[in-house]
């Protein structure tokens, strides 16, 4: 077939045709019907106009016949016809036939008066339909019927006639060869058949480029797909147009760039997490190397360095397991739930956490859309911060408000404060601010966790900050998800 190419041959798979080939034999089918369909009904409205034609011929000629058999008059004697032999005689001579018709006179039954010699269609020669036709010649109706004999297919009328006084029966017998009046029909459909055919052969043709060009895209996100490996996720489908198909190659490209950035924040991950848990290795490790085993104090001393360093690598894996899940769809629970209560039970929570000055500010009174555990999570590590960041009996705020469709739940505090250079540097994982690298324990994940959990509500996480006077951090989150386009 024209238009296919080989490379569809080559990647479809085995015992099962393409989408291609089947969009072709689908369309050449539907045409094949459409053809049929139309050249079947052409040639039913051909064939009964044919029938209806020589029905009409028929009509006429029994029309004539009877008009002449009660006002006509004999031209031999001058006077109304008074026997069939007579009358047939006349109409024998006066009937004018088609090409494809011949006609017999009928006296008692017998062949009397036979059609001009320039009539073709000779009844007489074909003794079938002599027999046949004499048979019906004794009734009083008109008989029109269809009989095929050995040589042709026919369609016949047979008009008997009588008259009182005369002993004599007689009958006009008008056949038309209906093979001779159908010929002009097969052959106009013949052409027919050639030009369907044709035309059939000519949309296939055409169906082939078409279902090319518009598998084209789909072709492509095959070959696409296949050139992306593990080392190079940079593959894109080309977007041509503004179709259903261009929809799909760009709906795939953001699937491509999700799955590479994805790809890449857990090789970063990885890359951090390997790197962090190198240095409680390297302790645990150094330490029991240089213990003495004979001396009990060191033992003691080396196990509670052991232990503190595996605490510290079971809350690290407990943080990266945490920013892995941030991205799954059960990451969150979400309900219907109250700020108030959850802000004041988030701040009874916090007061445990140092001696501070514990101040709430303000509480919304409003319901948002949640997961209140995970909420409560992140902002208890804000409030964990502010404490690890700031003095004791310094004043630390909590609370919430409402605005715009959006709940805001925040912790400030009367720390160090976070230089505007450092902002991005303290949001990512494992990112610390130099003044306070080995001053302060933790993962450095904290925030990285907060943003996370912001993130799978829709939201974000703020950060207001001035070196030596404090800091805020706010966590903003929608309070209908579904109304401002937040993941649910």
């Amino acid at each position: 077939m024209t238009g296919m190419p080989t490379s569809t041959r080559e990647h479809a798979p085995t015992g099962r045709a393409s989408i291609r080939w089947r969009l072709i034999l689908g369309v050449m089918g539907l045409l094949l019907l459409i053809l049929g369909l139309v050249g079947g009904t052409l040639y039913t409205l051909l064939r009964s106009q044919v029938d209806a034609r020589v029905h009409g011929e028929f009509q006429r000629v029994a029309t004539e016949f009877e008009v002449l058999a009660t006002k006509g008059v004999d031209p031999s004697t001058g006077q109304p016809f008074t026997d069939p032999e007579a009358l047939l005689k006349v109409s024998m001579e006066r009937t004018v036939l088609a090409p494809t018709e011949g006609a017999l006179g009928l006296v008692d039954g017998q062949e009397r008066w036979l059609a001009p010699e320039g009539v073709l269609i000779r009844v007489e020669d074909d003794d079938q339909l002599v027999e046949h036709v004499a048979s019906l010649a004794t009734g009083r109706e008109i008989v029109d019927g269809v009989v095929t004999t050995d040589l042709r297919e026919y369609r016949y009328m047979v008009a008997p006639v009588s008259f009182v006084g005369s002993e004599q029966t007689g009958a006009l017998v008008v056949v038309a060869d209906m093979g001779a009046e159908r010929a002009q029909l097969t052959q106009m459909m013949r052409g027919y058949l050639w030009i369907a055919l044709a035309s059939l052969l000519a949309a296939s043709a055409i169906v082939a480029l078409w279902v090319r060009h518009l598998l084209r895209p789909i072709a492509e996100l095959r070959d696409t797909a296949a050139r992306i490996t593990d080392d190079d996720l940079s593959e894109r489908v080309a977007v041509r147009g503004h179709d259903e198909l261009a929809d799909l190659a760009a709906t795939v490209n953001q699937m491509l760039d999700r799955i590479e950035a994805g790809v890449g924040a857990q090789r970063a991950l990885l890359d951090d997490v390997g790197h962090e848990l190198r240095t409680p290795i390297t302790v645990v490790r150094g330490h029991l190397e240089l213990m003495d085993g004979e001396d009990p104090d060191d033992v003691r001393a080396t196990r509670a360095v052991a232990l503190d360093e595996l605490d510290r690598m079971g809350g690290l894996v407990s943080d990266v397991l945490t920013l892995a899940r941030a991205s799954q769809p059960d990451f969150l629970q979400r309900g219907q739930t109250e700020l108030a209560p959850l802000t004041d039970a988030v701040f009874t929570k916090a007061r445990a956490l140092g001696d501070r000055r514990w101040v709430m500010s303000r509480v919304a009174d409003a319901d948002a859309f949640l997961d209140p555990d995970r909420i409560t999570q992140a902002w208890l590590q804000l409030a964990a911060n502010a404490v690890k960041y700031s003095e004791p009996d310094t004043s630390i705020q909590m609370g919430s408000r409402v605005s715009l469709g959006e709940a805001y739940l925040w912790v400030a505090d009367q720390g160090m404060g976070i230089a505007p250079e450092d902002l991005d540097l303290i949001r990512s994982r494992f990112g610390r601010v130099a003044s306070v690298r080995g001053r302060v324990e933790g993962s450095g994940l904290g925030l990285a966790i907060v943003d996370s959990i912001a993130q799978a509500h829709g939201g974000h996480l703020d950060i207001a900050s001035t070196p030596g006077v404090g800091s805020t951090f706010t966590i903003v989150v929608p309070l209908h998800p579904h109304l401002t386009g937040a993941t649910p």
